[in-house]
């Protein structure tokens, strides 16, 4: 029986892996959550995680436990009204992540998997020149240099302690009970917005819930993870265009789509101030997942287009409540 701790457990990814984990009988699944979960998974055992810093190594969650999976972080932010946001992320992405490593090496937890971030390679790519592993980090942002930083942190306990340590790098994750940007395009999708994204020909990675959930899974034990980082992805890369198209496919809403240049949407976002947004929106971010499938035999568990059939499925099931 492998004993599995997770931070984050009520949260996007965190509630979908534990359970997910908990229908696995040779799992023992804990989660540490700062928010009661809005449905109590059987099976797993919920502790109280209000302050990150109380935690150590004679804290009952972590007597006993195998692999340690930290999902809980400062999550990137629109409009930060921190002072001083960096060291806010700081505080919660690097501080608190290497007290909570620190406190599982000393109490024996064999390996720890931290879920980071593709911001830690960077905020995009030039089509056909797909991030890697391999690449020297490049994070533009807070959360990413945050992110970037906890790595670090993370690869030096592990040399001095012998704790394995697992980084995942996911890029944009999406699934069921998906909120933010996607669920705003959903949202236009079925209401039949026209949306001037009918010409946009970058590449984006993404992945779908359960692949990451399943990449997780691989790393809890394969012994060629230990000491490793990974991207990870869908596999198959997409243009927003063709997105909104499969997405309203997906919502039996065809996309009502304007083919605006791009040139133009970026010009008329730089102007408002909103150029992230455009980065988002035109730029193209992809990653070569090539070492997890070789070196794991890892590949994705859902298809691009299986996976936004489910994210949608259950978003017009709410709609519909």
């Amino acid at each position: 029986m492998t004993r599995i701790l997770v931070t984050g457990g009520s949260g996007f990814v965190g509630s979908r892996l534990v359970e997910q984990f908990s229908q696995r009988e040779d799992l023992d699944v804990a989660a540490l959550v700062r928010t009661a979960p809005g449905k109590r998974v059987d099976r797993v055992k919920y502790y109280d995680f209000s302050d990150f810093s109380e935690i150590g190594a004679d804290h009952v969650s972590l007597a006993n436990v195998d692999v340690f999976i930290h999902l809980a972080s400062r999550v990137h932010v629109m409009n930060d009204t921190a002072v001083d946001p960096l060291a806010a992320f700081r505080e919660i992405n690097v501080g608190h992540t290497l007290r909570l490593a620190d406190s599982a090496a000393a109490a024996g937890v064999k390996r720890f998997v931290f879920v980071s971030s593709v911001k830690v390679n960077g905020e995009g790519t030039v089509e056909g020149c797909p991030y890697k592993e391999t690449d020297a980090p490049n994070p533009s942002d807070f959360y990413g240099i945050s992110k970037r930083e906890a790595e670090d942190g993370l690869r030096s306990i592990a040399a001095e302690t012998g704790m394995e340590v697992v980084i995942i790098r996911p890029v944009l994750v999406y699934g069921p009970g998906v909120k933010a940007n996607f669920e705003s395009m959903m949202k236009w999708l079925q209401k039949g917005v026209p949306l001037p994204l009918g010409a946009i020909h970058n590449r984006r990675s993404l992945v779908g819930l359960d692949n990451l959930v399943d990449m997780i899974r691989i790393c809890v034990s394969h012994p060629a993870a230990a000491n490793e980082t990974f991207l990870v992805s869908d596999g198959e890369d997409v243009s927003t265009t063709q997105l909104l198209r499969k997405l309203g496919n997906s919502l039996n809403k065809p996309a009502r789509l304007i083919a605006v240049p791009e040139w133009l949407l970026v010009t008329g976002a730089s102007l408002l101030g909103k150029r992230s947004f455009s980065q988002r929106l035109c730029g193209s971010l992809q990653v070569d997942i090539t070492k997890a499938r070789t070196l794991l035999g890892w590949q994705p568990v859902l298809s691009l287009d299986q996976a936004l059939r489910t994210t949608a499925e259950h978003f017009m099931s709410e709609q519909n409540k």
